[in-house]
């Protein structure tokens, strides 16, 4: 899952981005209105967590211009405001979700997970394939039921496989899905990510790479 977070406090976005990147989910940082307009014409979001009150262009504006384009990211307004009146023009003008600052962190991540699954295809909220189970909603991942100590990163490249039903998915779309903007496409992040995911998931097998084409999660793991 990939969320834009738009605020111009810096503080703010960068707190609410780094909270989120260590619950598995790439965010990127937006400090207007502009700005933001200008990301999501270029990439695929699906969350946009979004500050009403913004410089350049209200937030209001920016709510209005997507929702009438029929993008599917799906918008989290936020607003120092609380009251009826507020919440209730913030939907009218396209967002899903509306939360008042402040709020504990704790539900903004319920509610962009929330927001997420309605941007991707319906799965349960628990995934078991190939003796991986993983619970997206509860972010514990176990292999022959026994649990998996997988960071943000590793837990997301898995989850990205497991809802790919066995279809492989390639180093850009990974990458896509996964990590932030400013990764460069000639690291070795996916790898070096992958190699880990693979030992700490144990034998048999179960991530196949498919020549060309990416990776996958073994309909059969190896004997």
């Amino acid at each position: 899952m990939r969320v834009l977070v738009v605020e111009d406090e810096e503080f703010l976005a960068e707190m609410i981005a780094e909270g989120l990147r260590a619950n598995a989910i790439a965010a990127d940082v937006a400090g207007d209105g502009l700005e933001a307009v200008h990301r999501l014409a270029d990439d695929m979001y699906d969350v946009l967590v979004l500050d009403r009150d913004l410089p350049g262009l209200h937030g209001d504006e920016v709510c209005r211009r997507i929702a009438h384009t029929g993008s599917i990211t799906r918008i989290l307004m936020l607003t120092a405001s609380g009251t009826v009146h507020d919440r209730v023009e913030g939907l009218s003008l396209g967002a899903d979700d509306y939360l008042a600052k402040p709020f504990a962190f704790a539900e903004l991540v319920a509610r962009v997970l929330a927001l997420g699954r309605r941007t991707q295809p319906a799965l349960p909220p628990v995934i078991r394939r190939a003796d991986v189970t993983l619970d997206i909603a509860g972010r514990q991942a176990r292999r022959h039921g026994r649990p998996l100590r997988l960071s943000p990163k590793e837990f997301a490249v898995l989850e990205a496989l497991l809802r790919a039903g066995g279809a492989a998915v390639s180093h850009d779309d990974l990458v896509e899905q996964v990590w932030e903007e400013n990764i460069s496409y000639r690291t070795n992040a996916v790898r070096v990510t992958l190699s880990r995911l693979r030992a700490k998931l144990g034998d048999p097998v179960v991530i196949e790479t498919v020549p060309g084409a990416g990776y996958r999660i073994a309909v059969e793991p190896d004997a």
